[in-house]
């Protein structure tokens, strides 16, 4: 009978569960673990990175792009505590990251050792599926367990404490096995009840004016070649959340664009209000894709497709709900759409047209501040030349701060599936560097974009050195501006302009970036910043563009608090 270490067991069991990247950070308790990593052929890339925050976001970024498990691990103590803010966001993004962090002996608990923590009560309500290992022997099952739960149903984040000695105590190998098929997301999908479909169907089909609202769940479930047939079957315009942008092109015909408080605007909150029924598909319907719940109103027809039954209803009385996987859900739906689209009214809407007015009104928005030669530079002109100089394949990673309603408003995307990233969830600032970085690991023939605020950046800039270590070919851009600005904004939309503790000093990013050895560049004149850009997406490593914008209390973001 052969035995491993329980290190080696879960080396294995990382393996054995299809992982080839593992984003982290190095502690006294992972010792047994990193030996484990050094010493056996595992085929698996150890990414060190600089902080276990930025570990954690890396493996959602990854995750979000190869559609596989990401897994980030860090030690006891501040590490345990440092990892969490990155598996709370990939949680409440349904995204299936796998936090391992290492722990003081089991002998040792209850004894004051030096960073005792009780990591499962802190794990608890902010992760899909949580563990603590207290024998080497339940290695195994718990890892199948925690790759069962991160993957079917709504996928969602796992976190599994490994304690020192448990590390190095024995473990049979003929126990070290993993399921099929749980190395993806989602995994095991089910199917919803064909009676509520056909109900669904029946309604769509009578629908004068049907809206469809996609979040993420769309994009995870790879559904969006399904959401197109049935949009075109229906010729009903299609909105999604931030971050259910790549569910359609933008470029498509029917796709209105982002709705909501952060990225809609009045044309797309139109859309909604002129609708006479709205299916949500994969979208919690959360306070800032509805504007708190304001469009749609409580008195329109209300389906809903959501892999998690406690969304369906949550916010809407819901009049058909369907609970499955959105790729399932949509191929069914679509079936029976078809068999009883005849029956549409003569006088039914014209999505195309709808769509295409509401992308005309944000273009007409957009034209004159990408055009203009103001300085400091507007950020619709930087979204406006990626757009026109990025190849259709990037990748844009945006922060939640100042970029994110520009790109999420004005970024468009000629494919459908995920080539935008922001974290939604909590909004957190500091994600796009190492998300950036995950996903340049996930995509690595792919250009990919990190967009950042000047805040965001001093949340990460220790990044800078892990991105230069291991040659990633990341393009970072910073909008330079001296502010968290989404707050000021909001400080002179709701409190009279009483400004209080948002600014600080402006930082030379490009100086920074040059000092790791990163090759950067620094923006003040609009007319200079089409050939930085061009110059900077053509070049072979890591890049960063540091571009002097205006603040954001000062600017025509599209947010719906500060437009009225």
């Amino acid at each position: 009978m052969t035995k491993l270490n329980g290190a080696e067991a879960v080396v294995r069991m990382l393996q054995l569960n299809g992982v080839k990247h593992i984003f982290g950070l190095c502690g006294d308790t992972s010792l047994p673990f990193y030996d484990a990593l050094a010493r056996l052929d595992h085929g698996m890339d150890h990414v060190l990175a600089r902080d276990e925050r930025s570990a954690a976001y890396m493996a959602d970024a990854y995750a979000r792009v190869t559609g596989k498990v990401g897994v980030c691990e860090g030690p006891s103590g501040g590490g345990a505590t440092y990892l969490l803010p990155g598996l709370v966001e990939a949680n409440e993004s349904s995204i299936a990251v796998l936090g391992i962090t290492s722990d003081v002996s089991v002998g040792s608990r209850g004894k004051y050792p030096l960073t005792e923590l009780d990591q499962q009560s802190l794990y608890r309500p902010l992760t899909k599926w949580n563990a603590t290992i207290d024998r080497a022997d339940q290695i195994p099952g718990v890892f199948r367990a925690a790759f069962r739960a991160m993957t079917t149903g709504r996928p969602g984040t796992a976190h599994i404490c490994l304690p020192h000695d448990v590390q190095q105590h024995e473990v049979n190998e003929k126990d070290v096995w993993a399921q099929p098929g749980h190395d993806r997301f989602p995994a095991m999908r089910s199917a919803p009840d064909p009676a509520d479909v056909s109900r669904a169907a029946q309604r769509l089909v009578a629908a004068r004016s049907p809206v469809i609202v996609c979040g993420g769940g769309v994009v995870i479930a790879g559904a969006c070649d399904a959401l197109g047939e049935l949009a075109e079957t229906l010729r009903a315009p299609v909105c999604t959340t931030v971050s259910g942008q790549g569910s359609l092109a933008d470029t498509h015909p029917l796709n209105a664009g982002v709705v909501g408080s952060n990225g809609g605007i009045i044309a797309t909150r139109d859309v909604i209000a002129g609708a006479d029924l709205v299916l949500f598909i994969g979208c919690r319907a959360g306070s800032t894709s509805t504007e708190h719940w304001r469009f749609p109103s409580a008195d329109i027809t209300i389906l809903h497709i959501d892999s998690d039954p406690m969304v369906v209803g949550a916010n809407y009385c819901t009049e058909v709900g369907m609970v499955g996987d959105a790729l399932l859900a949509l191929q069914s739906l679509v079936t029976e759409v078809k068999e009883r689209i005849a029956d549409r009214p003569a006088d039914a809407a014209d999505g195309a047209r709808i769509a295409a007015q509401a992308r005309s009104l944000k273009l007409a928005a957009l034209e004159p501040l990408a055009a203009s030669s103001e300085a400091p530079i507007k950020p619709e002109r930087v979204v406006d030349a990626l757009n026109r100089l990025l190849p259709d394949n990037a990748v844009v990673v945006a922060d939640p701060g100042t970029p994110c309603p520009y790109f999420s408003a004005y970024f468009s995307q000629s494919r459908s599936g995920r080539y935008f990233i922001t974290n939604r969830a909590h909004g957190a600032l500091g994600f796009s560097m190492s998300a950036g970085i995950g996903a340049a690991f996930g995509r690595p023939d792919t250009r990919v974009v990190s967009v950042m605020g000047d805040g965001s950046f001093g949340f990460t800039a220790g990044e800078l050195e892990t991105i230069v270590r291991r040659k990633v070919p990341l393009l970072m851009i910073v909008l330079s501006n001296s502010v968290f600005g989404w707050i000021k904004a909001s400080q002179k939309a709701g409190y009279d302009k009483r400004y209080f503790s948002v600014d600080f000093g402006r930082t030379d990013h490009a100086k920074v970036a040059e000092a790791y050895g990163v090759r950067a560049w620094r923006v003040e004149d609009p007319a200079q910043l089409d050939a930085v850009l061009k110059a900077a997406i053509e070049y072979g490593g890591p890049a960063l563009v540091d571009i002097i914008t205006q603040p954001l209390q000062d600017a025509a973001a599209p947010v719906s608090q500060w437009m009225g």
